[in-house]
Order: structure tokens, then sequence, then C-alpha cells
């Protein structure tokens, strides 16, 4: 397979019929590393809006287990993208997600802007840091298949396009983003966290790296310092290397790729499991009562 024959299988795709296997050729072949960490900053970034941050906060999800969280969340959003929203493990994975979501207030408005950095993020990031650029189908199927994600968690008023889609996260975040103690706390942990995932002498250097990467304004509402110029175009230099290096490199097979490899879990899961512990302890209470016998 030549560089960009994928390229043309995509391009003979409608993007609004075929958006999710054009997702999916994106998300698992084109740019699956570049995906991956624009999601993560995507995640990342609604901690900066303090109604969320401070709910996450109250969880303590961030600060007893935020390895099984981050798995939780990758996992469910990788089944829902793999399969396809009207698939049966999709639709499954759906109301996993919403039946987690479904035990907090949290309102249209923040879930829209949510769904808008999964929209935003990753286009961005690959606009700067992919070793190609998006085609404008591409983009328009990747906005087609987070609408219907929004559509799946049954939010109103989605955006309909991605420069609708660019600018309620742009307008969002200017109104929105302030610093919260909580918020910080779970910025913390989430970069304590990447910092694990590499031999401990490098730790702390990774959560620096990840600074070089958030915009001002990001900064300034986790109350981190703002970095240099130097320190930003070093790692943005890094990133870009490691581009041009995909480019020239071999193409990633047309073989069906690897799932994720999640830390918690490594004898396998159902989709059941997927969660923090308190939703399955909050959902066992519910099914005791509605099982419970009725006195008369």
């Amino acid at each position: 397979m030549r560089r960009f024959d994928r390229l043309e299988r995509i391009l003979a795709l409608d993007p609004d019929r075929d958006c999710e296997e054009i997702y999916r050729l994106l998300a698992e072949y084109e740019f699956p590393w570049d995906i991956t960490k624009a999601l993560e900053f995507a995640l990342f970034r609604t901690y900066a809006v303090p109604r969320i941050g401070r709910l996450l906060d109250r969880t303590g999800e961030f600060t007893r287990s935020a390895q099984k969280r981050y798995d939780d969340t990758v996992l469910v959003l990788y089944e829902i993208f793999h399969w396809g929203t009207t698939s049966d493990r999709g639709r499954q994975a759906l109301e996993q997600l919403n039946a987690i979501h479904g035990r907090y207030r949290i309102s249209n408005d923040d879930y829209a802007y949510t769904l808008s950095t999964f929209v935003v993020t990753p286009v961005r990031w690959i606009e700067q840091f992919g070793w190609r650029k998006l085609h404008p189908s591409e983009v328009r199927a990747l906005t087609n298949t987070m609408r219907r994600l929004g559509e799946g968690m049954k939010l109103s008023g989605i955006p309909e396009t991605y420069a609708e889609f660019e600018r309620l996260f742009d307008d969002y975040e200017r109104e929105h983003f302030a610093f919260d103690a909580g918020g910080r706390r779970v910025a913390d942990a989430t970069l304590d966290l990447f910092g694990s995932w590499y031999p401990r002498l490098l730790s702390p250097a990774v959560a620096r790296a990840a600074r070089f990467l958030m915009e001002p304004h990001l900064l300034t509402a986790f109350g981190f310092p703002q970095v240099g110029n130097v320190g930003r175009k070093a790692a943005e230099a890094a990133l870009k290397v490691r581009a041009e290096l995909v480019r020239v490199g071999p193409v990633r097979p047309d073989t069906r790729p690897v799932g994720p490899g999640p830390m918690s879990y490594p004898d396998g899961y159902e989709i059941a499991d997927l969660g923090p512990d308190s939703f399955h302890h909050y959902r066992a209470k519910h099914r005791a009562k509605q099982t419970c016998p009725v006195a008369t």
C-alpha cells in the first residue's frame, strides 16, 4: 500500500452517509496516535470549566483511580467509534455512557462544549502536527460522527457544521474558563497519570512537556505558570519532526488494528464493567430495590 492510497479510499466515501467508516480509518489507521493525544487534551480542557472540574473533583475518581477512569473513558469511546453508533456494541456503550452520566446534573451546554472539544481539538491538532492535512471531506465526516455521538447522548442544539462547532468551542472557553481549585486538582492528577506511563525519572518532564502544548488561556484557567516561547517552540518542533518521520515511514498495514490495551483490565472486559466503582455500586443498589419483594 502506498502512502496516500487510504486517503483515496476515504475520498471515495460519502462524508454524510459513511462518516463513521471514514472516522474509523482516520482514528485507527491514518492518525491513531494524533487523535488519541488530541482527545486526551480535549477531555483535559473540560476541567477548566469550573462546573465540570468541580464535579469531577467531587467524584474523587481522579485521585483514587485515575488510570481506571482514563481506561473506562477510552474503552467506552472505542466501543462507540469502532463498532458504530448503530451497532449492538455501539448502542450498549452509549447506554453505559448515558447511565454513568445520568447520575449527575450536567447541563446540556456543558455536554455540547465537551462534544465540541471532540470535534475541534483533533482537527486543530492534525492541522498543526499531523503528517498530512485533513481533506474538507474528512473534517465533515469527523464532524458528522461526533454529531451522531451527541444524538446518542440525547443532546439538544447540536451544531451542524465544523464551523459552528468551532465557534461554540472558542466562545465557550472565552466565557466559561476560570480557575477552580477542584478543576486544578483534577488537572494535576491527570498530568501525574500521563507521567506515570514513563520511567520515574521522566515523569516530571512529561508533565512539563504537556504544559508547553497548552494555550495561555488554558494555563491561566488552571493557575499554571505561563511557559516560555523557547520551550513551546521546542515541543512543537519535536511533534513536527515526528510527523515528518511518519510521513516518510512505512504505511500502517491494512489489517484490523488492535484495540486499546488498558492497564485496568489485563484479563479483558465487558462493556457493563466500564465505569467508576461508585456507578456499579449505585446500579447494584438500584437493581436490589427493583427486585425487593413488596410486603403485603
